[in-house]
């Protein structure tokens, strides 16, 4: 078998390959490179020695079964007879639904979550976005702290439990969304640095020095990521990567990075022959980035739109704080401008950056499903000091308006785990470093974060204790009980009407058109011939919807049609999806 690795800066090169050494020799063909051959097959655990240093893991390992410290395992890719014959399903009229393994069920892993497929066939979502898989230290964890970027977790089942939860998957229907984490790397675990220059002093993240995107070196590094997302897609036959932060994806390249990865994936595509999509996490509200490379934009797919997230938040829960502050000023503004023209920030002033933000999106152009619509992710529960679900607070009715809003509005839809039934668990920050000093660095960093914003200490969950974790776990008896239910059947019917009504997937943001009383706390919009009501506030709300016959397609609480005055009369915290004729 051929081995090879990228180590520029080495005078020699040693494979430890099955209790057996070999020195590698340099490639003439491609400057910083080393290859050799030794008898190996899958499973056979393998590792390189730079100079005098120790055996460490190959950078594009593909199994790590001790773990990122241990050594490399080769995987062949063949090896898995796939049973599902998959032509892909795509972006555009899809429902999308977070899901962190070691969490979606007590056991924490792709076996098990993949026998709780059949609950999301039933919710009638198209595609399951799993949080990062990579590697990292210790069992639990968010999984934003991977080493490992082309291998699976094996506390999660490694990489042959991978193509298993995808199988089974594409037998049901369900494609399957990865989420990938290219700006970062580690804390622990990360041998990238001892190979090349992998990380770059030019720039520094919240992370410390970035990625090397565009220093000396920078060419092999972006092969290295391209490769890596590239092979998720082809081994595992993923149908699309999440971006994780792309902002902090620091990059001066005439050719960016993320343009260079969509042409990538797209040039995959049409060899493959299915569909395969990007989409970024970004809070930069840059248009460029969903613009077609053709005209001149970076080339991604789609999207997550914090902004409609905000408005909606502050409108449901009436909170300030953070970056909140913009939004609560005039949450029903905010969100009757998010639901018809995407951003809120589109060049307007950022009291919480202190500067303006953002740039208008070109309606005409950018189609709806390009930004993914949500009322929560892992991101805004997890990064809460308790970790407290919006159904730790809201009422039923609350939870049924922000379903109908994120449900029926013109975007890519996407649900985080037990929020179909309001879950009554949390999803609390926890980790289990392996390092005591990170350990109790982590611990201490959360809970001065917190401290700030008049958090006790004893509040804040403590990340590293092993309870953290199980009180995070879905109860999956909840569903079964009220009013868990109740909730639960509400969005089944809301993610039926996106499959029954063509205007609830019409792509044309500008076709949206918007109606609110910010005082008496209700929204209405119309989309085609479907129509929207929403009432936030605690009395009933007579909402105005114009001439015309209209006839209820679900509704929250009991409505009846509006009358000859065109007042359609919504009970207080409740909501009605109508269409006209």
């Amino acid at each position: 078998m051929q081995f090879e690795v990228w180590a520029p800066q080495a005078d020699r090169v040693t494979l430890h390959c099955d209790g057996a050494t070999r020195a590698l020799e340099r490639n003439p063909e491609r400057a910083g490179w080393w290859t050799g051959q030794s008898p190996a097959q899958d499973g056979t655990r393998y590792g390189f020695a730079l100079d005098d240093g120790p055996v460490l893991p190959d950078p594009c390992s593909r199994h790590q079964p001790d773990g990122p410290d241990g050594p490399s395992a080769v995987v062949d890719q063949e090896r898995y007879a796939w049973r599902a014959e998959w032509a892909g399903r795509p972006l555009p009229g899809a429902v999308l639904y977070e899901l962190h393994v070691g969490t979606y069920t007590r056991e924490g892993t792709l076996d098990a979550a993949a026998e709780r497929l059949g609950h999301l066939v039933e919710l009638g979502v198209t595609h399951v976005e799993l949080m990062p898989l990579c590697p990292f230290p210790g069992r639990h964890g968010w999984g934003y702290e991977g080493v490992s970027l082309w291998a699976v977790h094996e506390p999660y089942g490694g990489p042959e439990a991978l193509k298993r939860f995808v199988d089974r998957a594409h037998e049901l229907g369900l494609g399957v969304v990865l989420d990938v984490v290219h700006n970062h790397l580690g804390p622990s675990g990360n041998h990238l640095p001892a190979f090349g220059p992998y990380f770059t002093e030019t720039h520094h993240t919240p992370w410390g020095a970035a990625v090397n995107l565009d220093a000396p070196g920078s060419d092999e590094v972006r092969a290295y990521l391209v490769g890596s997302a590239l092979a998720w897609l082809r081994d595992y036959r993923i149908d699309g990567l999440r971006l994780d932060a792309v902002h902090a994806l620091r990059d001066t390249r005439a050719y960016p990075f993320l343009e260079e990865l969509s042409a990538a994936v797209d040039g995959l595509c049409s060899e493959l022959g299915r569909p395969l999509f990007l989409i970024a996490e970004s809070d930069v509200n840059d248009p460029r980035l969903i613009t077609p490379r053709a005209e001149h934009g970076l080339g991604l797919h789609a999207q997550w739109n914090d902004d409609f997230h905000h408005a909606l938040h502050t409108a449901l829960t009436g909170e300030s704080q953070g970056y909140y502050a913009d939004f609560a000023r005039a949450p029903f503004v905010a969100l009757a401008k998010t639901l018809s023209g995407g951003f809120f920030h589109d060049g307007t002033y950022s009291g919480f950056r202190g500067r303006h933000h953002g740039r208008p999106l070109d309606r005409a152009t950018v189609a709806g499903h390009r930004l993914l619509g949500y009322s929560q992710t892992h991101d805004q529960i997890g990064n809460r000091a308790q970790g407290d679900r919006l159904s730790q607070s809201l009422s039923p009715g609350l939870l049924a308006c922000a379903a109908a809003l994120t449900l029926t509005a013109p975007f890519t839809p996407m649900l985080f785990m037990g929020e179909e039934w309001a879950a009554g668990t949390p999803w609390q920050f926890f980790t289990d470093h392996t390092d005591p000093e990170l350990a109790q660095a982590v611990r201490q960093g959360r809970r001065r974060e917190f401290a700030a914003h008049g958090w006790a200490e004893e509040d804040v969950p403590d990340p590293q204790d092993p309870a953290t974790r199980e009180r995070s776990c879905l109860d999956w008896s909840e569903p079964e009980r009220e009013p868990h239910a109740r909730v639960l059947a509400w969005y089944r019917r809301l993610v039926a009407l996106r499959r029954e009504e063509a205007d609830l997937t019409d792509p044309d943001l500008a076709d949206t058109k918007v109606a609110y009383d910010e005082q008496a706390r209700w929204l209405a919009f119309r989309r085609g011939d479907v129509r929207v009501a929403v009432n936030l506030g605690k009395e009933p709300a007579a909402i105005p919807l114009g001439a015309g016959e209209v006839r209820v397609l679900a509704a929250w609480d009991p409505v009846e049609a509006p009358g000859a005055d065109g007042l359609l009369l919504v009970p207080g915290e409740s909501c009605v999806v109508l269409t006209q004729g």
